[in-house]
């Protein structure tokens, strides 16, 4: 692989070039074989010494600026993002901020997703998020962060978010630090919706989990971050539907056990940093706010959930974030990597 060495990769064997071009590669992680073939996950790493334009969108920096912050409070650490659901790592400007704070930037696109989802498969498809801990050991591995004795800081978006968040209550001392960007931790009809809705998908799993239920995406989200419609960015429509994966009652019933654990309290020991909207919008018809609103989860929620994760939480309300926080215009984006920044210098130092 070249450049993938020293700091930026214990391992280089098997790491290609990637779809989202210089400075990042991607190696295929195989997990076996499932009752849809053979299963794989996607490691993306990030060598910003490969990327010969480093610079965000909008910024004057200069390459030798870029590589020399003035404090750098992720140094020594290896961050691993994961997506959320219907989605896959495409946030190139994400992984040169975080590489700027000092730290090596991986990204991992789980079974069925992305770059991992193979023909014949259900897009998605996971009947416990437990299973995950395949791939993310995988991928550990790939990174050498054990070996290399780094710490281990996970970066979540959404279900990716609440993955990490049971992840590490599994795998107490292995992670240094926890953020998430608007984290799915609660069923967006709240507890009481979530509670109606369990024993119909307990029953529907057991004789029909692949049966696709009720599509209630309205494409809305899509269309305020799609450089396509309303929004700024590019990416592959067969890995991030405009209108999302159908869901399925396996799936949903995975989601909801989750969701159930989280309001249990995970009593998490380490830093955890909460990235959110101020403000949710979901409504049957467009609206032009949705430019500036989560348009997937109830905000509100989802804060209050995230302060039962443990005993050492902050959280960062941002001012016209979308569910992505790092997908928002450019100034919501640079408050999200400013919390980062803060938050790393004060709870990881």
């Amino acid at each position: 692989m070249g450049g993938m060495i020293s700091r930026w990769a214990t391992a280089a064997e098997g790491f290609v070039p990637d779809v989202l071009g210089p400075g990042f590669r991607a190696r295929t992680l195989p997990l076996g074989t499932d009752s849809e073939g053979p299963v794989v996950a996607t490691l993306v790493a990030y060598d910003p010494r490969e990327d010969p334009a480093p610079r965000a969108p909008g910024r004057a920096r200069a390459v030798g600026q870029w590589f020399r912050p003035k404090a750098a409070p992720l140094a020594g650490a290896d961050v691993l993002y994961v997506h959320g659901w219907s989605d896959y790592f495409f946030q190139a400007e994400l992984a040169r901020e975080i590489s700027r704070m000092g730290a090596r930037f991986f990204a991992l696109d789980l079974r069925k997703y992305g770059r991992s989802l193979r023909d014949g498969q259900t897009p998605g498809y996971i009947e416990d998020l437990t299973t995950y801990d395949e791939d993310v050991e995988a991928a550990l591995s790939a990174m050498g962060t054990e070996r290399a004795g780094r710490r281990l800081v996970l970066l979540g978006h959404s279900t990716g978010g609440l993955t990490f968040s049971l992840w590490a209550a599994r795998n107490r001392g292995r992670v240094a630090g926890l953020i998430l960007n608007s984290p799915w931790l609660e069923f967006q009809g709240s507890r009481v919706g979530r509670e109606v809705l369990t024993p119909l998908m307990n029953a529907q799993s057991k004789w029909a989990p692949l049966r696709e239920l009720p599509n209630v995406d309205l494409g809305f989200y899509a269309r305020s971050v799609s450089s396509e419609l309303d929004g700024e960015w590019t990416y592959e429509a067969a890995w991030r539907p405009e209108r999302g994966f159908r869901t399925r009652p396996g799936w949903m019933k995975a989601i909801l056990d989750a969701h159930a654990k989280v309001l249990n309290e995970l009593s998490l020991e380490i830093p955890v940093l909460t990235l959110l909207s101020t403000k949710s919008l979901i409504q049957a018809t467009w609206s032009d706010e949705m430019l500036r609103c989560d348009t997937v989860l109830v905000v509100d929620q989802i804060a209050e959930r995230a302060t039962r994760l443990g005993t050492d939480v902050s959280i960062r309300r941002l001012e016209g974030a979308l569910h992505d926080v790092f997908l928002s215009a450019s100034p919501v984006r640079e408050a999200g990597y400013a919390a980062i920044r803060r938050w790393a210098g004060a709870a990881l130092s």
